[in-house]
């Protein structure tokens, strides 16, 4: 049987989008059971509505405090039977209870632990990869947890090189590019059941 995504998001969907063409594809064993988006203008919520997928929205400014928001999260999960979390561009921090645990993954713009934390979204990263003059940017796909923002466990990493004359766009479409590779490749490990988990590192067993 196919994994059951739930996709939580807070902007255009472009990783929805490629996650739908995969699965399309064949080359990806999951199907998106449903998708949570944190404002009703985020652009993702209209392109699982055109493939029919359930949608649903979840503003953390209508609850009084974290904690109920990622509670009310995590029922609408559990009530489409979603067996694996993706925060595909999701700005809020989602509290990961316990029965979630090793079963909410991220997708983050930068080599984690570098560049990385609160704070540390979008371009705010490519910015600071810039700055800094690090030579090896890319991507990192890992569990998130309860603890803090690109906390839990690396499942992997992509790198992409950095470019003396490099703006921030232009490592931010390199970085994408990776991106696109990186988070299907994690999930159908995960679907393939290949990936375990012991303390912070993260196994994964050959065919």
């Amino acid at each position: 049987m196919p994994l059951k995504l739930g996709i939580l998001l807070s902007g255009s969907g472009r990783t929805l989008e490629n996650l739908y063409e995969r699965i399309e594809a064949g080359s990806l064993d999951a199907e998106v059971a449903l998708v949570i988006g944190s404002k009703e203008s985020a652009y993702g919520l209209v392109r699982a509505q055109k493939r029919g997928t359930p949608t649903g929205v979840l503003n953390p400014k209508d609850f009084e405090d974290n904690s109920a928001f990622s509670g009310a999260v995590t029922e609408a999960l559990k009530e489409h039977g979603v067996e694996l979390v993706i925060l595909a561009g999701f700005l809020f921090f989602y509290e990961v209870p316990g029965e979630f645990e090793n079963k909410v993954v991220n997708i983050h713009p930068g080599l984690i632990p570098s560049f990385c934390g609160k704070g540390f979204y979008g371009h705010h990263v490519h910015e600071a990869v810039i700055n800094y003059g690090v030579k090896v940017s890319g991507c990192t796909v890992h569990y998130a947890d309860a603890t803090a923002y690109d906390h839990g466990p690396v499942i992997l990493q992509k790198t992409v090189p950095v470019y003396a004359e490099d703006t921030p766009d232009e490592l931010a479409a390199r970085v994408f590019d990776a991106e696109m590779e990186a988070l299907p490749e994690a999930i159908q490990l995960i679907a393939e059941g290949r990936v375990r988990v012991k303390g912070r590192i993260v196994h994964i067993s050959e065919d």
